[in-house]
């Protein structure tokens, strides 16, 4: 779990010295004890990484194993009961197994409180390129960006859509191993395809079809999102960040992918909030002109280009895209890592 709340929590940190005395208690008392997995006295709360109104999420350890996890606390309302969201994330987690998605150790439910116990994880991509502004390093771009479409694949295979793809959500350990979390939004696609809501995705993130109240939509929703980071990763910034809303979100799509028609997007007209006299005609740009660090990337642009496509099945699926030229400086070993394993145990250093 990442060292700061999702978009419910403002943050707020504690100290960030972890006491070598907790840390002997921890394991000391797991001697002495017979301490189950799903009770609250499993774990020690170290110290608070950050707060909201619905939950917190703590820095802890365990006393059975001497593990350091992340306790993401969330209150319960009496009459409420548990969040749907929380329900929901809970169920996805525990079916899914990948290196490259954040692993749910544990469950604990109180009256008061609903506890997760997420593998703790160093930082987010946010915190992360805040560390480096003006962009990432092409290398890390590349191996970020290898785990993200890796973790993706996944769960598209599994028929799940994460459907809040932002760099807030996406984990970085110590070792630069990347992983997908809060799946809160997530949800399981059906055979044959139903509708889903079109209140998802954060706005700089969200794909224009759905920006125009689309509702069936398919795994192509987390490709826009994720072509979004990897121009944010390069760049340094986001590319498309509004801040009045869904108009003028689309506004800033339109001015570098150009405004659509039904000839480059079939059903576009069908749209509910489609309205052809709000928009006015443009020509699409070369998304090197508006990022002028893409051009210092080898095949970037041809990867940002296919990811970020208005019309959705047009879009570029995360298998496909794992297999892109722009990825062909990483070991071909790579592609042959077990699903449960991390990419990072492969030597980088090896080439094609």
């Amino acid at each position: 779990m990442r060292t700061r709340c999702s978009s419910c929590c403002s943050e707020r940190r504690g100290s960030q010295q972890i006491q070598g005395l907790q840390h002997k208690e921890a394991v000391t008392t797991a001697e002495r004890q017979d301490i189950p997995f799903g009770a609250a006295t499993s774990y020690v709360h170290l110290e608070k990484l950050c707060e909201g109104s619905c939950a917190t999420v703590d820095k802890g350890i365990s006393r059975i194993n001497s593990q350091v996890v992340a306790l993401k606390v969330i209150k319960l309302e009496a009459e409420e009961g548990v969040p749907f969201t929380a329900i929901r994330e809970a169920s996805l987690l525990k079916c899914l197994k990948h290196a490259n998605i954040v692993l749910l150790h544990d469950i604990i439910q109180t009256k008061e409180t609903l506890t997760f116990v997420f593998e703790y994880m160093h930082t987010d991509l946010a915190q992360y390129m805040g560390q480096h502004p003006g962009g990432l390093h092409s290398c890390n771009v590349m191996l970020f960006m290898f785990q993200l479409l890796r973790g993706l694949a996944y769960i598209h295979q599994q028929h799940i859509l994460h459907r809040d793809l932002k760099p807030q959500n996406l984990l970085i350990s110590c070792l630069g191993e990347l992983k997908l979390a809060d799946f809160g939004l997530a949800c399981a696609q059906s055979i044959p395809r139903q509708t889903y809501s079109s209140e998802v995705v954060t706005l700089w993130y969200r794909p224009p079809d759905v920006l125009l109240g689309a509702t069936a939509y398919s795994s192509d929703i987390d490709i826009w999102s994720a072509g979004c980071i990897f121009v944010e990763m390069i760049q340094g910034q986001p590319i498309f960040a509004a801040t009045s809303g869904t108009h003028e979100q689309l506004e800033k799509i339109w001015a570098v992918l150009g405004v659509p028609t039904e000839d480059t997007w079939p059903g576009l007209s069908k749209l509910p909030s489609y309205n052809p006299e709000l928009v006015a005609s443009r020509r699409p740009q070369r998304l090197r002109v508006i990022c002028d660090r893409m051009s210092r990337v080898p095949a970037a642009e041809n990867l940002a280009s296919r990811m970020l496509t208005a019309f959705p099945r047009g879009r570029i699926s995360a298998q496909d895209a794992l297999l892109h030229s722009f990825f062909s400086p990483l070991p071909p070993q790579l592609y042959q890592v077990p699903a449960e394993s991390s990419v990072r145990r492969i030597d980088l250093a090896t080439k094609r």
